[in-house]
């Protein structure tokens, strides 16, 4: 079996990513597909970068991978900062080295931001001016503590109805920095992000981009079925270690879904039951919104699983050159 790479004309390094909503997948999907094309994955997911966040993250677990290798997987500590600046300079080093050992690199996860970064080359610098910047986030963040996260996601509304949309207001990081954007350019940070994106649109990579997608229901109830699961094997036990340890409320691991809702109900907000159905509820909303996110990218080629019969024919149809996509692993 012959894959498009190994045709490749256009003297780029070969790449292949699979994203899609959370749980519809995706892991299991770049192992089996790593284990054909002798690929090593790359994580694309902004919480399972995180040492002792392995359960509420649904982190790989040796086991599932089956002897393929996996890069960008516990190597932070959860009071440590990660953002998508970091992902791109750790995710190019990495495959850059798994292509220097004749491997392809295989891109996975459902962060469409880290993708787009590393698939299109987008450039993401600091402010110039530091002090400015560090004065408007300082001033965000304490209207934030004394009002609510709500309050301050409702200023987007009227300077960047696109963000406002696009950005949750549990996502304090980046909601605050999309208004710090705005105060120091004057111009929201949404135009900004789309015209990068139109600038990059040539890739450093040949590419293959997949977003495995499947029927809203099943997918909603394979959600909440992982919550209940996630649950019963420690997750509450998982976010009360971290509490001991000191990693602050404010921390980006701590962002995450699962264990910020689980840290209200340690603060005694919310009983067990009601954090574990919000965390249900936020999972399915960030669902639905990876999938918008990803649908916005043309060059995403979109597999059904629940009108595939197996996932791999889907990603052998688009991979493969001599058109046998039937033939077994």
């Amino acid at each position: 079996m012959r894959y498009y790479w190994q045709e490749n004309k256009t003297g780029k390094p070969p790449l292949i990513v699979i994203a899609g909503p959370t749980g519809v997948g995706k892991t299991k999907a770049s192992v089996r597909l790593s284990k054909e094309i002798d690929g090593e994955v790359i994580s694309a997911d902004s919480m399972q970068v995180y040492r002792d966040m392995d359960i509420g993250t649904a982190k790989v677990r040796r086991e599932e991978m089956q002897g393929i290798p996996h890069h960008l997987i516990d190597i932070l500590e959860p009071w440590e900062n990660y953002d998508v600046t970091r992902f791109k300079e750790l995710a190019v080093k990495a495959a850059t080295e798994i292509l220097e050992r004749g491997h392809i690199p295989v891109v996975c996860g459902g962060t469409g931001f880290y993708i787009q970064a590393l698939l299109y080359d987008i450039d993401f610098t600091e402010e110039r001016d530091q002090e400015l910047s560090a004065a408007i986030r300082s001033r965000y963040y304490e209207e934030a503590e004394c009002f609510g996260r709500e309050r301050v996601h409702e200023r987007l509304r009227a300077i960047d109805p696109l963000s406002y949309e696009r950005i949750p207001a549990n996502n304090l990081k980046r909601v605050v920095r999309a208004l710090e954007f705005y105060e120091v350019h004057g111009e929201p940070i949404s135009l900004h992000n789309d015209r990068e994106l139109k600038k990059h649109e040539q890739s450093p990579y040949d590419y293959r981009f997949f977003a495995l997608t499947d029927e809203r229901s099943r997918l909603y109830e394979r959600i909440n079925s992982r919550v209940d699961d996630m649950m019963e094997a420690g997750l509450l036990s998982e976010v009360e270690r971290l509490v001991k340890l000191g990693v602050p409320d404010t921390a980006t691991s701590m962002q995450a879904i699962g264990y910020r809702e689980l840290i209200r109900h340690i603060r005694g907000e919310l009983n067990l039951s009601e954090a574990v159905e919000l965390i249900k509820k936020n999972s399915r909303h960030y669902a639905k919104r990876q999938l918008t996110w990803l649908r916005r990218d043309t060059n995403v080629i979109e597999i059904d699983i629940s009108n595939t019969g197996d996932v791999q024919d889907g990603f052998r149809k688009y991979i493969c050159v001599d058109g046998d996509i039937r033939r077994g692993l």
